[in-house]
């Protein structure tokens, strides 16, 4: 394997002969990550340190490091770190990374700036089945739920890109408003599963649906971590692919790329990785539509940059969205989808005000 970085050029390349791989992507990418990893670290450290058991930034980070043994303590320090607190702030994480990759990769195959799995009503989709589940079967498996998810948020997605498909997928007032209808249509089937379930199961789901990580274990972290494992990297893979169809389905046709075999196969990968994302913590809207956006300002348009970066930003915009949402009425806790709804929506409307003249 090769890596090619010149100091005139804005590129790194990475090319791998005996498999004909090669990666390419800006010079800032490198930077960029290094500096949202180290933030996400901050966060992670004072978001631990944050709650009602007193604990000093220094205990963190020694019972991170294990070198606080000898104190009398650490069994207590322990048990709220790896048990109570970790757990939610590592879901949240990847539940970012997750709902990131997959807006990201939303917006490059329908060429819609607006494209997110929550406003298209994907994430709505998934949370229908989830729902369904919880409400009329009841003690759902963990591992179960991402699957009913993943069908319901598929279905979803066909729905809308047979919709859109008369006049192209790249309209982006016209996906909107698809998006926008099916969502209504779900929200109406949703209330009537709700109206005639158990007050019990209903509170739950409710509880589910505003998105949530609170009481969240290490169980859900590994369900989510598994569909990353098989998803995220699949993501950086096709990245290119992505670059050639935002030039446009005749252009990408005559460069050689099977556009709609593409298409299809990046359509599953984000709807699996938002779908994985809604099982484990809810509805959670808007991260995968601010955080392609603020990281293409950072690193450019070129996707084998823009999902790495667009992902480590969504997992730490996430874990910021799950410290306030702590922070901002304690004792209580404010759901995460609150949070990141106050924070997605002025940037949507923002967005849309932009996009006014298509």
């Amino acid at each position: 394997m090769t890596t090619h970085r010149s100091s005139q050029s804005p590129w790194i390349t990475i090319r791998q002969r005996h498999l004909r791989f090669s990666y390419k992507f800006d010079k800032r990418v490198p930077l960029i990550a290094v500096i949202i990893a180290v933030f996400t670290l901050v966060v992670l450290v004072i978001s631990i340190n944050y709650g009602q058991y007193n604990m000093t930034i220094g205990d963190v980070i020694q019972t991170l490091l294990g070198l606080n043994k000898d104190n009398p303590d650490y069994r207590n320090f322990s048990l709220v770190v790896y048990t109570f607190r970790l757990p939610r702030i590592v879901l949240s994480f990847l539940v970012g990374m997750a709902l990131a990759t997959s807006g990201t990769i939303m917006q490059g195959i329908t060429r819609n700036p607006m494209a997110d799995p929550f406003l298209l009503g994907v994430s709505s989709g998934a949370g229908l089945a989830a729902v369904a589940l919880i409400v009329l079967l009841k003690n759902v498996s963990t591992f179960t739920l991402p699957w009913a998810a993943f069908g319901g948020a598929l279905l979803t997605a066909a729905a809308i890109y047979l919709f859109a498909w008369k006049h192209g997928t790249s309209n982006p007032i016209r996906l909107i408003l698809i998006g926008i209808a099916i969502e209504a249509l779900i929200a109406a089937i949703m209330t009537t599963i709700l109206l005639f379930g158990q007050i019990q199961d209903v509170q739950m789901a409710y509880v589910w649906l505003s998105g949530s990580v609170y009481g969240r274990n290490w169980e859900h972290v590994f369900v989510l971590g598994g569909w990353m494992l098989v998803c995220f990297p699949a993501a950086i893979l096709l990245a290119r692919h992505l670059n050639t169809l935002n030039l446009g389905d005749d252009t990408a046709k005559s460069l050689g790329l099977r556009v709609e075999r593409q298409r299809a196969l990046l359509l599953i990968i984000s709807v699996a990785l938002a779908a994985a994302a809604v099982a484990v913590s809810g509805t959670i809207g808007f991260i995968g539509l601010v955080a392609p956006h603020v990281t293409r300002r950072l690193v450019g348009p070129s996707h084998e940059g823009l999902i790495p970066i667009s992902a480590l930003f969504g997992g730490a915009l996430l874990v910021v969205a799950d410290l306030v949402g702590r922070w901002v009425i304690a004792p209580g806790e404010l759901p995460i989808g609150i949070v990141t709804a106050i924070i997605g929506a002025p940037y949507f409307v923002y967005l849309l005000y932009r996009n006014r003249n298509p």
